[in-house]
């Protein structure tokens, strides 16, 4: 209980840092995307399942607050944290490098969905323009934060959360 309790506050203290400092630290209109960043780290750390939960709430405050359409982000943010959650049995939560090629391949899913069906769905077909102007700007700044918020979404997931691991979830055992 104390885990989801933790879990929550962080989802909810990471979408107002989004919200409020991203803003400020915006270059050219491009913000690091800090919730991709938690359900990413959360997916890798803690595994699919809790990637999903996290990807589906953190997705739900941002529709909740900003989005147009009901459900779009939560889906979007909710299929990055279960992806990502793919790599939990593979490879070590300590190593920075896996979780900022995670990132990178979340925000270029999440930037491409937003554009077909947001953008592309209305008309507006200029998909170089959206790539150059606003996706690798975007993917370099995200991975880039990632190398320094990560380290603090390991912090809170080894010191507060319970980290427990079943002899099933090992790579070693057969099943």
């Amino acid at each position: 209980m104390k885990s989801k309790i933790v879990l929550f506050l962080t989802i909810v203290f990471t979408f107002l840092l989004q919200c409020t400092v991203m803003d400020f630290i915006s270059i050219g209109s491009i913000t690091p995307n800090l919730i991709l960043i938690l359900c990413v780290s959360m997916g890798l750390m803690r595994g699919r399942k809790s990637g999903l939960w996290v990807g589906f709430f953190s997705g739900l405050f941002i529709d909740m607050f900003y989005g147009s359409v009901f459900g779009f982000y939560a889906l979007i943010y909710m299929y990055v944290g279960f992806i990502s959650g793919y790599a939990h049995r593979i490879y070590y939560d300590n190593d920075i490098k896996i979780p900022m090629i995670l990132v990178a391949g979340g925000d270029l899913l999440y930037n491409l969905a937003v554009y077909g069906l947001q953008f592309l769905l209305r008309g507006r077909l200029g998909l170089e323009t959206y790539i150059y102007r606003i996706i690798i700007p975007e993917v370099f700044y995200t991975v880039f934060l990632t190398f320094f918020v990560y380290r603090a979404f390991y912090y809170i997931n080894h010191h507060f959360m319970s980290v427990t691991k079943k002899e099933s979830e090992s790579i070693w055992v057969l099943k």
